[in-house]
C-alpha cells in the first residue's frame, strides 16, 4: 500500500485541549524548536532534526519518575493510616480480626495499582529502539490495561491497540506493552492515557505515525453512579498519517477489529 508523504503542517490530535509538549512529562521545560523542517510532528514539540529530538527525549526521561521504592516504604505507615481512618469512618472496627492488617493490605495494593510512577519509560525503551527498514503498519493489539479512575479511585480496566508506521526505526514489541503499564499505573482518566501512549511512541521513534484505541470498563460507571453494567468507553489517538489520510486509518481500524 503506497504511502502518503507527509505533510509540514501536520497537527496532533486536538480533540482534548491538552498540550501534547509536556503531557508525558518529558519535554517540561525545552525551549520549543522550529518545527518546519521536521516530517513526523504530532507531539506539539519537535527538534531540528530526529537525532537531536532524540537527545532531547533521552535526556527528560531521565527525570521522569515520580516515586521511588525508598519513598514507596516512607510511605506506607501514613497510607496505612488513612485506610484506618477510612475503615472507621464507613462505621466499621479496625481492631476487629477481619480488618487488623487491612489498611496496611490496602496501602500496599494501592503503591502497586500506581506503580507506573515508579518507572522511566527511557528505562524500558533504552536497548529496544532497533534500526530497520521496514515502512508498513506494526499493530499490537488486545494489550491488556489496569487503571485507576482518578476521580472515584476505583479501577478501570481493558484492552488497548496500538498502530505505528515506523521511519527507519522499530521497536521491541513487548516494550509496546510496558509503555501501555507505565502510563495506565497511575491515576488516570482515559482520553490522557490514550494521548501519552501515542506520544510517548512518537517521541521515542519519531515514526510517519502512530494510532492508538482503547476500549475499556470503568468501575465508576459500573458500581455506582449510572449502574450501566454493559458501557464501554472507546477513545482513540491518531498523529501522523494516521490522522491526516483516511486509508492509513482506515486500514488500522479495520485490522484492530478483526
Amino acid at each position: 500500500m503506497e504511502r502518503p508523504k507527509q505533510s509540514h503542517e501536520n497537527q496532533a490530535d486536538s480533540r482534548p485541549t491538552t498540550n501534547e509538549s509536556s503531557l508525558n512529562g518529558h519535554f517540561d521545560g525545552l525551549v520549543k524548536k522550529d518545527t518546519r523542517n521536521v516530517g513526523c510532528q504530532g507531539t506539539g514539540t519537535a527538534g531540528e532534526s530526529s537525532s537531536h529530538t532524540g537527545s532531547s527525549v533521552v535526556e527528560n526521561w531521565k527525570h521522569e519518575r515520580t516515586r521511588s521504592i525508598e519513598d514507596n516504604e516512607m510511605s506506607l505507615p501514613s497510607l496505612a493510616a488513612a485506610y484506618t481512618t477510612i475503615i472507621r469512618g464507613l462505621g466499621e472496627d479496625p481492631q476487629r480480626q477481619g480488618l487488623l492488617k487491612t489498611p496496611w493490605r490496602a496501602a500496599t495494593a494501592m503503591q502497586f495499582f500506581t506503580k507506573g510512577y515508579q518507572e522511566k519509560i527511557i528505562d524500558v525503551l533504552n536497548d529496544a529502539i532497533f534500526d530497520e527498514d521496514h515502512d508498513e503498519m506494526v499493530i499490537v493489539k488486545d494489550i491488556d490495561m489496569f487503571s485507576m479512575c482518578e476521580h472515584h479511585l476505583v479501577p478501570i480496566f481493558g484492552r488497548v491497540h496500538i498502530g505505528y508506521l515506523p521511519n527507519k526505526r522499530v521497536l521491541g514489541l513487548s516494550k509496546l506493552a510496558r509503555i501501555v503499564e507505565i502510563y495506565s499505573r497511575r491515576l488516570q482518566v482515559q482520553e490522557r492515557l490514550t494521548k501519552q501512549i501515542a506520544v510517548a511512541i512518537t517521541e521515542a521513534l519519531q515514526p510517519a505515525g502512530v494510532g492508538v484505541v482503547i476500549e475499556a470498563t470503568h468501575m465508576c460507571m459500573v458500581m455506582r453512579g449510572v449502574q450501566k453494567m454493559n458501557s464501554k468507553t472507546v477513545t482513540s489517538t491518531m498523529l501522523g498519517v494516521f490522522r491526516e489520510d483516511p486509508k492509513t486509518r482506515d486500514e488500522f481500524l479495520t485490522l484492530i477489529r478483526n
